[in-house]
């Protein structure tokens, strides 16, 4: 079935609804290299993100304030854009979670992390209008729209290197933070109890040492307070020493975290088994071009092995994009013989498949969709990809025999 039953319910009206709400959610979802509508939507946000940033920082400036007026009207335009964005989004919720009814689509995306960014980049200009007493606070949340550039961002490999490597190294990072929370309590104490009576306003209390606590584990040392007794001194010797300490842990952990993912990628994991290998050649309007490895849809038993761009040699991981002119290796192992059938399926009016993404067919897990021959074109099959009439399919369907 499509996605949105609803919708279908009403006929041929609920198709040409759905083929709208899917062709504006690819638009505005990351866009490939080869997608230039949706590429030119990105740099597009991307611009608009930028001159609104900027205008947050120059009506800042008191030299500024002759060109209010201007800066007020172009910050009304992009808040405008991001309004717009923000309904589409709404909108194509349930293209962004097709497994869910519409209203839970929303109610997911609301509540994630691009969703919640989207909603605080709108209340610091739209609230204060609604609520003047709040006006202060919720302007203060303007800082939140730079947030939005991680959206493009995460598109592309170092952003999910940073991520993955906390992820893998969070119980090791929340240890260390612990520890320096420990060493900085117990400074607190210990200073209090040297210094308190030397200058009492500025340790007043066990608490008033943390502020001191911190600027020396830390190395920042503001000198705003300082120990002026022998003890206090001594104190701050060995705090400083073990401050040095405990804030190279963290350092070292995601250096080491860095280290360990990257020999991981150039090392990699390879079967004991004797394997066999084919090349595929990424060429000018490739369908894989543009896609990350895990978009890539490979029958069962076939594994990316490697990726070569030019001189370079890369170690596939899911998050490494395809480009035009790469060559792609792909691996099998040998632990039996494969048969394969290929079969051609022409939807004519009235197929059952018309109007249904591929992941949604119900055919047999040995049979694949290995191209859709739509017209002239030959379409790469995705999962979300729509099937229509007038559309060939091709069916692969293997049978996997071990040998005599």
């Amino acid at each position: 079935m499509p996605r949105n039953p609803s919708l279908v319910s009403r006929g041929e009206e609920g198709i040409w609804n759905i083929e709208k709400q899917l062709g504006i959610f690819e638009i505005i979802q990351i866009g490939r290299r080869t997608d230039i509508p949706s590429m030119c939507f990105d740099i597009a946000i991307i611009l608009v993100i930028l001159v609104n940033i900027s205008i947050t920082f120059l009506q800042t400036f008191e030299e500024m304030a002759g060109y209010a007026g201007a800066m007020g009207a172009v910050e009304f335009v992009t808040m405008a854009i991001f309004l717009v964005e923000y309904i589409l989004r709404i909108w194509t919720a349930d293209c962004l979670y097709p497994e869910k009814p519409y209203p839970a689509a929303v109610l997911w995306f609301g509540v994630s992390f691009n969703g919640v960014v989207d909603l605080l980049t709108l209340l610091p200009y739209f609230c204060p209008f609604f609520i003047p007493s709040g006006a202060v606070v919720f302007r203060m949340l303007r800082v939140v729209r730079i947030l939005r550039l991680f959206r493009i961002n995460s598109r592309y490999d170092a952003f999910h290197v940073i991520t993955k490597v906390l992820k893998e190294k969070r119980n090791a990072l929340v240890s260390s933070i612990f520890l320096v929370l420990v060493l900085m309590l117990a400074s607190s104490l210990c200073m209090y109890g040297l210094e308190h009576e030397a200058q009492p306003e500025n340790f007043s209390n066990a608490f008033s040492g943390i502020w001191w606590s911190m600027s020396t584990l830390l190395t920042v040392g503001y000198g705003d307070i300082y120990p002026i007794t022998i003890g206090g001194r001594i104190m701050t010797i060995v705090i400083a020493f073990l401050g040095v300490g405990m804030v190279a842990i963290p350092t070292g952990i995601i250096s080491a975290g860095f280290v360990e993912y990257y020999t991981k990628i150039k090392v990699g994991s390879y079967s004991e088994h004797e394997a066999d290998f084919i090349a595929l050649d990424i060429v000018g309007g490739h369908p894989y071009a543009g896609l990350l490895l895990k978009e890539v849809r490979l029958p069962q038993g076939l594994y990316p092995a490697v990726v070569l761009r030019g001189e370079d040699v890369y170690t596939p991981h899911g998050t490494l994009a395809l480009e035009e002119g790469d060559s792609l290796l792909l691996g099998t192992v040998n632990t039996g013989r494969l048969d394969c059938r290929i079969e051609e399926v022409r939807l004519e009016k009235g197929h059952s498949w018309i109007g249904s993404r591929i992941k949604e067919l119900d055919i047999s897990r040995r049979v694949f969709v290995v191209m859709v021959k739509r017209g002239d074109e030959n379409i790469c099959p995705q999962g979300s990809t729509m099937l229509e009439e007038g559309d060939v399919v091709l069916l692969l369907e293997k049978v996997i025999a071990n040998p005599s």
